[in-house]
């Protein structure tokens, strides 16, 4: 017992020691399928809803060229935009697969692709998805594109087959494809530099996701009024957090301050719980360098994404060495009507879920400014009032995809802000840690002693069997 008790008074540990930042390489998902990608229709491997998959996807597409293995190039890189193009040394490149559908459920594919890290880009580098049926009905197209900072990055666009009531075609079952094209501007595609590098193959990761129907139909007018006024970003003293490598690695935050670093190069993912009805905001700082000579294009860059990773909103920034600050313009609430908008960043706003930030530094900031890091403050923000769920008839895939559920264990923090006011508020402060070791300290030392106390029990109460045993065989007069 003295020695559980000496244990629980020992010092406390201070707060861990948080390694600098690397470019690290893309963080696929645990269990992503490999799977190949085929160059048409005919052999197209099958997505399954709620699954991940792994592939690749090479510039241009010479006859039976099936891409590489996923094993052979990783990196970074981001953008968004519609674009059109050919590619040098052929056509540009196409990989489709096959999805198996009903008539009841919407299902939607976004597409990541990763160029690898140090390859030299244009402006217009990019993908574009689209799923079609077996007619080559175009059910939608969305594209993204690499940007102005031309900085390897991830990037992602998505693909759906939709069942709107009086909208389109493809709702009936069937075979549908998905096609991912590499795509470039006419200017990249004739710019000398560095072209065999835009050639090589860029790495996929694949996430197809399924809707379920309602039970009942509801409205499909979209409310024209929202508040649509600048948020008050949250202050106080920040949370330190590690940025995710990928979307099925991001970080969990909520509502607060949160203190990262960064370095050129660089992708961070971030994943925010934002219900039914709740209306999200976010900016980012980034930290002053140790001289302000020159300037980058687009050095931050900042893009929230829905649930099944569709572009909502994107923001970016220039860098001269000095701090800069960049906010994402005011979106409405999540709410299931909005997929009836004109608007797409209203559209996107489909679904309650796991929203993403995801943030990227230009790698060009390390020739200007040096290799850092660069400290990053992400300020979050969820107001509005929680509002009741659609009446889905089925399930989604994966299981409870489009549920908040419980505050998510990995959340680094304390609560945060948790209300829709304007006040300024943070998440735990930095002596969380120790608080969390006097209760892990405490539960530990009570812990001991109870399990001396059951023993001293047990003794005793063995000893007094074997007294009354023996009192029974030898009973005095």
């Amino acid at each position: 017992m003295g020695a559980a008790l000496c244990a629980s008074s020992a010092p406390l540990p201070g707060p861990a020691a948080v390694a600098a930042p690397d470019v690290t390489a893309y963080a696929y998902s645990d269990d992503a399928r490999t799977v190949q990608a085929a160059t048409g229709t005919t052999g197209a491997a099958g997505l399954e809803p709620g699954a991940t998959y792994r592939s690749s996807l090479s510039l241009s597409s010479p006859a039976g060229n099936q891409g590489r293995s996923p094993d052979e190039s990783q990196g970074q890189g981001h953008g968004q935009g519609e674009n059109q193009g050919r590619g040098t040394g052929g056509e540009a490149a196409k990989a489709y697969f096959r999805l198996e559908l009903d008539d009841v459920s919407n299902v939607y594919v976004a597409v990541t692709a990763i160029p690898r890290a140090g390859s030299e880009l244009a402006v217009g580098d990019g993908i574009s998805v689209s799923v079609q049926d077996a007619d080559s009905t175009a059910c939608s197209r969305d594209s993204a594109i690499i940007g102005a900072s031309k900085s390897p990055q991830p990037i992602t666009a998505w693909g759906a087959r939709e069942l709107l009531p009086g909208r389109g075609s493809c709702h009936g079952a069937g075979t549908y494809y998905v096609v991912v094209e590499r795509t470039r501007t006419r200017a990249g595609a004739s710019a000398g530099t560095g072209a065999s590098a835009r050639e090589e193959p860029w790495e996929l990761e694949i996430a197809p996701v399924s809707e379920p129907a309602l039970r009942t139909a509801v409205a499909t007018s979209v409310p024209e009024e929202w508040d649509s006024a600048t948020p008050t970003p949250p202050t106080g003293a920040p949370v330190t957090v590690r940025g995710g490598a990928g979307f099925a690695k991001a970080t969990a935050v909520e509502q607060g301050v949160w203190r990262d670093e960064i370095v050129p190069g660089q992708t961070l993912f971030y994943k925010v719980p934002v219900d039914w009805g709740r209306q999200m905001s976010a900016s980012v700082d980034l930290g002053s360098a140790d001289k302000d000579s020159g300037y980058v294009v687009d050095a931050l860059d900042m893009t929230l994404y829905n649930p099944v990773r569709a572009e909502v909103k994107d923001v970016s920034v220039g860098y001269g060495g000095r701090q800069k600050s960049a906010a994402l313009a005011p979106v409405p609430p999540v709410r299931y009507v909005n997929r009836y908008a004109s608007a797409s960043a209203t559209k996107a706003l489909r679904f309650a879920g796991s929203y993403y930030l995801v943030v990227h530094l230009a790698a060009q900031v390390d020739d200007r400014f040096g290799a850092g890091p660069y400290g990053l403050t992400l300020r979050v923000r969820v107001g509005g009032s929680t509002q009741a769920a659609p009446g889905y008839a089925g399930r989604s895939a994966p299981r409870g995809f489009f549920d908040v559920g419980a505050r998510d264990p990995e959340l680094s923090a304390g609560p945060g802000l948790t209300s829709g006011n304007a006040s300024g508020g943070a998440g735990a402060s930095d002596g969380e840690p120790a608080m969390k070791a006097v209760a892990v300290g405490g539960i530990g030392a009570g812990s001991v002693l109870l399990a001396v106390l059951g023993a001293w029990t047990l003794t005793a109460r063995r000893r007094a069997a074997a007294q009354m045993r023996a009192n029974a065989q030898n009973p005095t007069a």
